[in-house]
């Protein structure tokens, strides 16, 4: 773009974030909805983070990992869904540009800190499940807080090249993001700058941060499935995998809807759809985390009941 063409155009304070639709029917309704997924969201985090920290029999390097989790979902929703429950409450739904490279920083690092973590949890299961004499001294204390803290630095590191480059963008009108919070492409789609070099670096950091954990996740489970199987009892089996499954049900859902978004080639009309599938890993990914971990893992009930 040229001196006197940037001169013609009129620079954006705020964006407007589009949501789900428009009606004051419709945005009471979301509103409810939406309160009340955040509050049970809320709720069972902190409870299993109350749970994990208070009692012994909770101290293993399993549900640390899941304690670590209920926190990351806790910041993750209430990065993005506060902001939604004030627009259909009053109506307005813009947001400065600076709140929303804020928002995006914060998506961006707590959704790549969570790819981390998952894969962290099924190597947790590896080991458990595959290598059950050395997982006590493997799994150690010291371990199990260094991969904790990596994955929720490398999550934020991650992210701040993107958050630099999209924030370094121009921006002219319109303004209206079709989206229900600033996320990465649609936020780069209004930009009158050259986005073709922010384009491919947010595609192979989102590629990587998304597609090397799940990788390492997939081959643990693999590893974990021809395990069980060679078990020669029906019920040993199970038991082997029980120790698993509430993780994998949480790896599918999560991990199903961010790539469906990420890794699929970017066009402008898979934005609609994709703010469908967002829904999933930002919205009810966290609010099933804890009804997945508390409904099928008896310790965590047992400690609820002693609670």
């Amino acid at each position: 773009m040229t001196k006197q063409e940037w001169k013609n155009k009129t620079v954006v304070t705020e964006f407007v974030l589009l949501g789900f639709g428009n009606g004051p029917e419709l945005d009471s309704l979301l509103f409810l909805m939406f309160l009340s997924i955040y509050i049970m969201t809320i709720t069972g985090n902190a409870l299993i983070v109350m749970l994990t920290a208070a009692n012994q029999r909770l101290r293993t390097p399993m549900y640390f990992f899941l304690g670590n989790l209920a926190c990351l979902e806790i910041c993750y929703s209430s990065n993005i869904l506060p902001r939604m429950l004030l627009s259909y409450l009053g109506g307005d739904r813009s947001i400065s540009v600076n709140g929303c490279f804020t928002q995006y920083c914060f998506f961006g690092c707590l959704a790549a800190a969570e790819c981390c973590l998952l894969a962290v949890m099924s190597y947790d299961r590896f080991l458990a499940v595959c290598e059950p004499l050395h997982y006590p001294s493997r799994m150690n204390r010291t371990l199990c807080l260094q991969l904790a803290a990596a994955s929720w630095i490398s999550g934020f590191l991650s992210n701040s090249i993107l958050t630099f480059l999209i924030s370094d963008l121009n921006f002219c009108r319109p303004n209206e993001i079709e989206h229900f919070f600033c996320d990465s492409f649609p936020v780069i789609n209004l930009s009158c700058s050259d986005t073709r070099i922010t384009g491919l670096v947010t595609s192979v950091v989102a590629g990587v941060c998304s597609l090397l954990p799940f990788l390492l996740t997939f081959l643990s489970y693999l590893y974990i499935i021809i395990t069980v199987m060679r078990i020669p009892s029906a019920p040993g089996r199970k038991k082997a995998f029980s120790t698993c499954s509430s993780h994998l049900i949480v790896v599918i859902l999560f991990y199903w809807s961010i790539l469906t978004v990420y890794v699929l080639p970017h066009r402008d009309s898979q934005i609609s759809p994709n703010k469908i599938f967002s829904v999933f890993y930002t919205i009810l990914t966290p609010l099933a985390n804890p009804l997945i971990y508390s409904l099928r893992n008896k310790e965590v009930k047992e400690a609820l009941r002693k609670e």
